[in-house]
């Protein structure tokens, strides 16, 4: 049974209730005649389940434009609750477990941001409840949270947009244009990096801290298994990707945004094989997670590498001697190299061989999306996927397949061996204890939503 049908109307009306002053009611855009065709009131009734700064930035990009009002926040910490509600306090209402907003009639869409160890399980209730979704990445921790993603998501018929805002930036349109116009020639081997230097103290040793009044630390830690409060841990994004359990490590930090693009301009699909090495080697502070990975993922025809260092931020084209994160991909063609980042496009032909090549142009974005800050389209993407019930182009039907690329590679580092999976059924195999590992077990009473694998 879903932890959305576990969570009872009786306890949904009582919190309700405390949670205090009455708002608008706005007509739901759902309710409203058909996808496309909003009526004078119709307005996309957005709930936010993770108020911290990235789930407060999404937030407010969704905001900013006029057929969108905030109805809901949901935030463990009643701190942030009340930091992040102020904005919208005329609009919306604070809630405290992210099944109460759910249950709420007045929320049409919601934006999860919470760490990565709560993405399977809120997105999928959210799925059930008929809400549509705005996920951050990373996607999910293990294989099987990404897949149980993607069927509930296509199940309930919801629109699902991934948070990788870089998706729609101007240079990763470039890049496509350049890499599927062929004049790289044959493309054998893709390598992408991601590197920063955090030095021997990585993230820090904060001394033992009591939980702050106000965090239900319990809730917090979720499905997870259960620590003791860290301030580094609970303090955002950036930080818990140090701790395994909660955040994952820095590939599944990172890779999202950086192997989208070669899974967009190749078209890729799962990896046949995944391999990864590495561990924790430098960094000694109160995480987990290893500080250096090397990834290699094979598909037909096709090898592509990731490399992630956590100790030293080299990366070739992309190094300058200064310390600092640097990510790149290089397509590796018979007839040229491209390399890549946010800002960099640069092809390296091999002799004469595309000297016949033709100059590619990349299609103008239209008004106003030009003028648009990437995270800024990537939400206009939802909004109008949620009126034509189109799914966006980051949808989770395309990226599942990131998400369980990342997570195949920290199961195949913790097994210490290759995973094989065969990408017609979705499964491991020949191998069953990962093909166990690649489920999680939640801690009680939280349950893994297995009815979708």
């Amino acid at each position: 049974m879903s932890e959305m049908k576990q969570f009872s109307r009786r306890q949904f009306m009582h919190k309700s209730a405390m949670a205090g002053a009455a708002v608008p009611c706005f007509v739901s855009a759902a309710a409203l005649g058909q996808p496309g065709k909003p009526g004078a009131n119709d307005r996309i009734q957005v709930g936010l389940i993770g108020a911290g700064g990235q789930g407060r930035g999404n937030l407010g990009a969704a905001a900013g434009f006029p057929e969108v009002v905030v109805t809901a926040i949901c935030d463990v910490s009643q701190s942030r609750l009340n930091a992040a509600i102020r904005p919208y306090k005329k609009t919306a209402k604070p809630y405290h477990d992210y099944r109460e907003l759910l249950a709420a009639k007045d929320v049409d869409a919601v934006v999860i941001a919470t760490p990565p160890h709560w993405h399977c399980r809120q997105c999928v209730d959210a799925a059930e409840a008929g809400k549509d979704i705005y996920q951050q990445k990373p996607l999910s921790l293990y294989p099987a949270e990404s897949l149980a993603m993607k069927r509930a998501v296509e199940k309930h018929k919801r629109i699902c947009q991934i948070g990788t805002q870089m998706h729609t930036c101007d240079n990763y349109r470039r890049i496509l244009a350049e890499v599927r116009s062929g004049k790289l020639g044959k493309i054998s081997v893709v390598r992408t990096i991601n590197v920063l230097n955090q030095g021997p103290e990585g993230v820090g040793k904060a001394p033992p801290t009591k939980t702050p009044e106000g965090l239900d630390w319990n809730l917090w830690v979720g499905p997870s298994p259960m620590v003791p409060f860290n301030p580094t841990l609970a303090r955002s994004s950036y930080w818990h990707s140090s701790w395994m359990d909660f955040g994952g490590g820095w590939i599944p930090c990172m890779a999202p945004h950086i192997i989208d693009m070669p899974y967009w301009a190749l078209n890729l699909g799962l990896p046949l094989v995944t391999s990864c090495s590495g561990g924790r080697y430098i960094i000694d502070d109160d995480g987990d997670c290893p500080d250096v990975e090397e990834v290699l993922w094979q598909y037909p025809n096709l090898t592509m590498t990731h490399m992630m260092s956590m100790v030293n931020s080299y990366a070739w084209d992309a190094g300058s001697g200064k310390p600092g994160r640097r990510i790149g991909m290089y397509f590796h063609g018979v007839d040229g190299t491209l390399f890549g980042n946010y800002s960099a496009c640069q092809i390296t032909p091999e002799g004469d061989r595309m000297k016949d090549a033709p100059e590619v142009k990349v299609p103008e974005l239209e008004e106003p999306l030009k003028s648009m800050a990437p995270t800024r389209r990537n939400v206009r993407d939802w909004l109008d996927s949620i009126r034509t019930r189109k799914q966006p182009g980051a949808s989770i039907s395309y990226h599942y397949k990131i998400g369980m690329a990342i997570a195949l590679a920290n199961l195949s580092l913790k097994l210490g061996r290759s995973v094989r999976v065969d990408p017609k059924t979705e499964k491991i195999v020949g191998d069953d204890a990962a093909a166990k590992a690649a489920v999680p077990q939640y801690r009680d009473p939280w349950k893994f939503p297995a009815e979708y694998l």
